[in-house]
């Protein structure tokens, strides 16, 4: 892998509201250290990052604009000059406008990072696959929680976090690391 000047760092909703104890049992603690390090190799490099906020719809929603779970994780807080899309779907490609910018931007590549693996993340990396882009996951720069199986038996966080990678690898995108990216970075 050897990542061009144009290849965007689209990061998924790094907020505060995952923070919150409701969500149980989470994995990759290191998830927005790593997001952290993309970031700033994605700024150093003069690169385009992208970031994209979930807005609740519900009035008791995590993600509630205004409220403090509504705002962006510190080590994801995007600059006046980087783009933020908000959606209120799992898809960051229905109802905003990442698609036209993408394509308006020429951007033909994107690195995906964020919460949660297996929702939000996993639902927009599936659409960027299916909209032709060259798509990346950074395993280690996203992660999830603990999620109960149809048949009501609990899965850990780290089950649901690699099942959802699983189902992404090699179908939708290229499953990384972020020592991985960060070696693949224009020279």
């Amino acid at each position: 892998m050897q990542l061009q000047k144009n290849t965007a760092l689209l990061l998924i909703d790094v907020q505060q509201g995952f923070n919150d104890r409701r969500w149980g049992e989470r994995n990759n603690p290191g998830a927005e250290q790593n997001i952290a390090r993309l970031l700033q190799a994605w700024r150093s490099h003069g690169m385009p990052v992208i970031h994209i906020q979930h807005d609740s719809r519900a009035p008791d929603g995590a993600f509630v604009p205004g409220a403090p779970g509504h705002a962006h994780k510190p080590e994801a807080m995007p600059l006046p000059s980087e783009s933020v899309h908000h959606k209120t779907v799992n898809s960051a490609f229905i109802g905003t406008g990442l698609e036209a910018e993408l394509r308006t931007r020429k951007i033909e590549a994107l690195v995906i990072a964020g919460l949660t693996t297996n929702h939000c993340v996993s639902t927009t990396t599936r659409m960027a696959g299916n909209f032709g882009f060259d798509t990346y996951l950074v395993a280690d720069a996203s992660a999830t929680f603990a999620r109960p199986m149809v048949n009501g038996r609990m899965r850990s966080a780290q089950e649901v976090h690699d099942a959802a990678l699983s189902d992404l690898n090699e179908e939708f995108a290229t499953i990384v690391d972020s020592a991985d990216v960060l070696a693949s970075l224009p020279r």
